[in-house]
Order: C-alpha cells, then sequence, then structure tokens
C-alpha cells in the first residue's frame, strides 16, 4: 500500500546510501524500495513518541546496507534461488534434527566428521543448539548470550562455523541456530557498561532503583521457573537497580521500547545470517515486548518487533526463514506467522508445541480423544509457513493444551494433568515411565516433565526388569511417536539420540552447573558405541533407527507430505486411533495410529467413504505390504501406523 511519508523518507534515504557507496545492488535496491513502507510503518507504530526514533531509523538503514554488502556472493545465490521458491521449507523432503555440539561430537570440527551420519539417516536440516560465547555455568544451555558476534571457544571459532555452514550446504543441507531475542546474559558488554553507572546502555535493559515499578509489574506477571527462579526481577548491587530477569537472575530482558536495542539486535541477527545460516529459531517471541498491568506475554508491540525482523532480514537475507519459539496456545500460536492472508508477513515457521504435548497425552491415556478434540479447534495458519512437528526436544514437556478440550473429552482438567504429571514421573502405579518433575509448582500442583523419549515410553523400565514385552511395546511407541511427526503437515525435527533409543543420563547429578537443572537428564553425551548398534537389526537401536530411516524415505518420496495445508482430520469411530488424511493432486495418504497396547478395529464405512482410496485396494506405504478389509474391518496392532495409499499411486 501506498504510504507518502514512507515513500519521500525512502526517497532521502537511497539518494544518501548513493552519495556515501556510489551505486547499490539492484536486488538491494529492489528489496529495500518494496519493502520500506511496511518496515517504516511498523517502525513508527512503535517508535512514533521516542526522542531517537529518527537516529534509530537512520541506523537501521544503514545496518541493512552494510549487511547485505557484508553477505558473501554464494549466499546471495541461495537467496536468489529461494526468492523463486519461497516455501522451500514446506517440502516433504526436509527432515531435521537438533543436538548440542559438544555432547555429539565435541565440537564445529567434530560434527562436521560426522555428516556421513545424518546422510545415512536421510536429515538434511540440522539444529545445533545455542553456539554463541555466554558464561561457563551460568549459561542456561547456551541461551544466556555474553556475545553475539563471537561463537563460544568450546565450540570453535566463527572461521569454523562458516565451514560447518558451506559443508552443510555441499550435502545440500539447512543450518538452524538459535538466536536469543529476549535477553542477553549479565556478563554481556551492555550489562557490563550497564553496571558501571552507563545510562545509555542501563536503557537497554529495564532497571529501577526501588521496587514500586517491579512490584507492579509482579501484579501480572507469571513466573517461569517458579522454584530456581522465582519472580521476575533481581537486585543488582554494584548497579544499585533492580533488573528485569523473566528467566533467570542472570539473563537481563532487553527493553525493545528502545529503538537502539532492536537496531542492535538486528545488526547482531544479520552477522549470524551472513557466517551462514538458513533458518534462526527465535526464542522466547511472546517475550520481548513488556507492559504494565499485562502478563507481558503476547502482546502486539511483540508481533510488531518480530515482523520488523522478518522483513529487515527479507531485505538483506530473503533465502533465511524464522522460526518462532512459542509455546503458548494455538489460538496465540498461528499469531506468530502473521496476520497476512496471502503470505507469511511474520515468522516462516512456529513450533507445533500443542501437538507434542497431545501425543505425550494420547501415549499415557492410550486414547486419542483430547487430540482429536483440540487439532479439530487448530486454527488455520496463513500459506507459505510450516509447523515444526517434534515428540522430544532439550526441554522439559508441558501439557499445553486447553482445558476445554479435556473435558469435551470427558475428564477434570485438575485430575487429568495430575494423573500426567504422575505417570510420567513414575508415581502412578501402573505407569512405564521413568521422568522427573520440573519445576514444580506447589502452589498449583503443576509441573512439567523432563526424561527422554525412549524412558518416558518405558525403555528404561524394560530394561531394567528384563521384561522382552516391555522392551517391544516402548520401541513401537517410539515408532508411532517419530511416524507421526513425520506424517503430520510440517518440518519432523528429531532430537538426538532418539534415533538410537537413548534412554535417560543421571551423570548431570555430579556436575556443577547442572545438577540444579534435571533437563539435563535427557541432554547426554552421544555414545557412539550404542550408534554403532544402528546397525543390528535385533538391537533396540538397529530398530528405532532402521525404522526411522524406512519412513524418511518414504517422506521424501510422498508429494503429499509436503505442509500446504493439506492436513484433514478424519473421524475413526475408535477413541484409540488417530487418523488423517494428507492429499496432494491426485496423491492420497490415509495415516492411522492406534495409540492402545491392544488390537483395535476401525469400521471402513466409516473413514473411507471420505478419501478417494480404493479400501480394496489399499498399500502400506512403510512396510510395502497389502491391507486386507476383512468383513468391513481395518485391523491395527498394539501401537501400530499405517500409511495407506493405493498401488497406483506408490
Amino acid at each position: 500500500m501506498y504510504n507518502p511519508t514512507a515513500h519521500l523518507v525512502l526517497k532521502k534515504y537511497r539518494e544518501k546510501l548513493t552519495k556515501e557507496n556510489g551505486k547499490r545492488s539492484d536486488d538491494f535496491d529492489a528489496r529495500l524500495t518494496a519493502l520500506f513502507a511496511p518496515i517504516f510503518e511498523r517502525f513508527q507504530q512503535l517508535y512514533a513518541a521516542h526522542p531517537n526514533r529518527q537516529p534509530a531509523l537512520d541506523q537501521l538503514v544503514k545496518v541493512l546496507y552494510e549487511g547485505f554488502v557484508a553477505r558473501t556472493n554464494e549466499l546471495k545465490k541461495n537467496d536468489s534461488e529461494r526468492e523463486h521458491q519461497p516455501a522451500w521449507f514446506c517440502e516433504e523432503k526436509l527432515v531435521g534434527m537438533m543436538l548440542y555440539v559438544d555432547r555429539f561430537n565435541n565440537n564445529l570440527k567434530g560434527f562436521t566428521e560426522k555428516l556421513d551420519y545424518f546422510d545415512e539417516l536421510g536429515i538434511n536440516l540440522l539444529h545445533l543448539m545455542p553456539l554463541m560465547s555466554s558464561p561457563k555455568y551460568k549459561n542456561d544451555g547456551g541461551y544466556a548470550v555474553s556475545n553475539f558476534k563471537k561463537v563460544d571457544p568450546k565450540y570453535g571459532t566463527n572461521a569454523d562455523l562458516l565451514s560447518t555452514a558451506k559443508a552443510l550446504h555441499s550435502r545440500g543441507k539447512f543450518l538452524m541456530l538459535d538466536f536469543v531475542v529476549n535477553h542477553t546474559s549479565d556478563e554481556h558488554i551492555w550489562a557490563q557498561k550497564a553496571r558501571k553507572g552507563d545510562k545509555y546502555y542501563q536503557d537497554y535493559f529495564y532497571t529501577y532503583p526501588d521496587r514500586s515499578i517491579p512490584d507492579l509489574y509482579e501484579h501480572n506477571m507469571p513466573e517461569v521457573f517458579p522454584e530456581s527462579a522465582p519472580g521476575n526481577f533481581t537486585w543488582n548491587k554494584a548497579m544499585k537497580q533492580w533488573v528485569m530477569t523473566v528467566f533467570n537472575s542472570y539473563q537481563w530482558d532487553l527493553n525493545y521500547s528502545n529503538p537502539y536495542v532492536f537496531v542492535e539486535m538486528l545488526k547482531n541477527l544479520l552477522f549470524q545470517a551472513n557466517l551462514g545460516v538458513d533458518v534462526f529459531r527465535m526464542d522466547a517471541v511472546a517475550f520481548v515486548w513488556k507492559r504494565m498491568g499485562t502478563s507481558c506475554q503476547n502482546l502486539e508491540e511483540a508481533h510488531l518487533i518480530h515482523q520488523l525482523f522478518k522483513l529487515c532480514t527479507k531485505v538483506v537475507a530473503p533465502g533465511v526463514a524464522l522460526l518462532a519459539e512459542a509455546i503458548v496456545t494455538p489460538q496465540q500460536i498461528v499469531k506468530y506467522f502473521g496476520e497476512s492472508k496471502v503470505w507469511s508477513n511474520e515468522h516462516d515457521m512456529a513450533y507445533n508445541a500443542t501437538f507434542m504435548a497431545l501425543l505425550w497425552n494420547s501415549i499415557a491415556t492410550k486414547s486419542a480423544r483430547v487430540m482429536k478434540s483440540s487439532l479439530r479447534d487448530k486454527p488455520k495458519k496463513p500459506p507459505g509457513t510450516t509447523w515444526l512437528n517434534y515428540a522430544r526436544c532439550h526441554d522439559d514437556i508441558g501439557m499445553g493444551f486447553e482445558d476445554k478440550h479435556i473435558i469435551e473429552s470427558g475428564f477434570d482438567p485438575v485430575a487429568h494433568r495430575s494423573f500426567l504429571t504422575q505417570f510420567y514421573t513414575g508415581e502412578f502405579h501402573d505407569t512405564f515411565a521413568k521422568g522427573l518433575p520440573f519445576m514444580y509448582n506447589p502452589q498449583t500442583g503443576d509441573a512439567r516433565i523432563s526424561g527422554s523419549m525412549a524412558s518416558l515410553v518405558g525403555l528404561e523400565k524394560a530394561l531394567d526388569e528384563g521384561n522382552k514385552l516391555g522392551m517391544k511395546r516402548a520401541l513401537d511407541r517410539i515408532n508411532l511417536l517419530h511416524g507421526m511427526i513425520l506424517s503430520f503437515g510440517g518440518i519432523p525435527m528429531i532430537y538426538a539420540g532418539d534415533e538410537i533409543a537413548t534412554i535417560n543420563d543421571y551423570s548431570f547429578l555430579k556436575e556443577e552447573g547442572k545438577v540444579d537443572d534435571n533437563r539435563w537428564v535427557h541432554r547426554p553425551l552421544m555414545n557412539w558405541n550404542k550408534a554403532s548398534l544402528r546397525k543390528r537389526k535385533n538391537t533396540p537401536e538397529g530398530k528405532i533407527f532402521q525404522a526411522l530411516q524406512q519412513m524418511i524415505r518414504v517422506r521424501a518420496t510422498s508429494p503429499e507430505f509436503a505442509d500446504l495445508n493439506n492436513t484433514k482430520l478424519m473421524e475413526t469411530g475408535n477413541e484409540h486411533v488417530f487418523g488423517f488424511l494428507r492429499s496432494r493432486e491426485t496423491m492420497q495418504t490415509l495415516v492411522l495410529a492406534n495409540f492402545n497396547d491392544a488390537d483395535e478395529f476401525l469400521y471402513a464405512h466409516l473413514v473411507f467413504p471420505h478419501t478417494c482410496l480404493n479400501p480394496f485396494r489399499l498399500v502400506d506405504k512403510l512396510s510395502g505390504a497389502e491391507i486386507c478389509v476383512h468383513e468391513g474391518q481395518l485391523q491395527l496392532k498394539p501401537y501400530e501406523m499405517l500409511w495407506l495409499s493405493n498401488p497406483k499411486q506408490l
């Protein structure tokens, strides 16, 4: 839309850039011209009343130009190719894995030596957990960043990261890194200068001389870590100020109401993009704007900040995608894609956190009732966006689905959530899970869950007991969970170690800096001796790795698994069986998943009339076996998953 003020401002900037730098790139000029009006409008919405609005906007345009100039020709070539295929991240061939570099194989050089491992499995998107400099102990697993422009020495150097990105790109793989957008470490140079009394940098954070304003904030702000970091403010003796620290006392929240903060963080983002990053996991996106009298989460201004990040990134590096880490309700999550009905104008991807929680609910209850109820209400996302589907990650599991869907499924929300906590922490009398309660809140009785996938589905307990049937059931549950995230609409993200059924690692209890955070129970060192068993079919490692290998191969040859808003929920007439249809042009695959530990049956006449599939010519794409409908019924074994299609589609 034409904005006369933005047009005049842009004209001034273009003349200034030409005078200072001579002829500019046609690509940069075209993108800046196309996107400047929405950039200007959002900047005005956020900062119109700020006294430094104009110099900050001047600095922003300078940052954009310098970021583009610093971008290599190779990365610019990638940008051009992806501009012609803007939904490249929605394709069926994309499968990710997330890992800690030092725990996977020491450092960046060691990591690149293991790229054949990912080729073998079929992984082509690597999410490397935080790599930028952070303190030795108070680092929150790397999410307390002390330098956004320097790789932490324990992982290597910036040159090593550049080499890693090039090695991945040469193999047709993509690199994802975390960008910690909400806060810095208290050891960051900005925080150091603020502690010394520099008012300019104190304004980069939320600092107050007494408790009057912090107490007003606290009235509406929930606690993120009530056990280890109660409250949202920390007293700093050196500065003699209260500092907003929503996550941990050593993580200072950035004050984005200061426009210079946005400009500096944009500079950091573009610097990392120019190291070869393809996707940024934007951390804690819901928290970036604070307003007294609110929860300080999911505010309108937060969305404007993220839209600015997206627009500015598209000017400099249009091949880079942004992933929203927003662990909120589905109605709130879809807002982080932006509200454009034409194409994403905020984030390109978002974590499907509710889907993850629903999977674990179904495993515990052996029922798909809550999942069916919840996903029926899930809002539609805009074109050009995709979900990131996962079953486990570096973080805890929070059962973040809504009470109304628990009630619709016939359960009491309080009792149901209490059951799930007890089930996954081993307190329920008939559980197979071995997990740990994380951030137990005695006031509400709520807790999240820590634990590896294998231990939570029963493998650790079965191994301890020598229970062969329990082992089989646990492996079947792992395959079911992986099958769900691979076939449901979105990018599947495997958590490193789950592909070889890694159980809990309790060594963190003896390590300084980790003993107070039981999430380290599911962040083990990669056991390469265990990984070597993946080639032996009769081992748990081989059974899981090879099943996952096959699912990834089938997914990559199934165009209907691309995420084009083409997932349709199917009513199965059986509370234990979840079903959905993936369609694209004439291709269809019906996915059926049995969450029960007993055989289940479906009536063909309830399911297949809503598809274009012939129920008498079915083939399971995973096994290649013909699937028979006997006396009008289809049978699924315990924890069995079927990807059903007709032979002509194979």
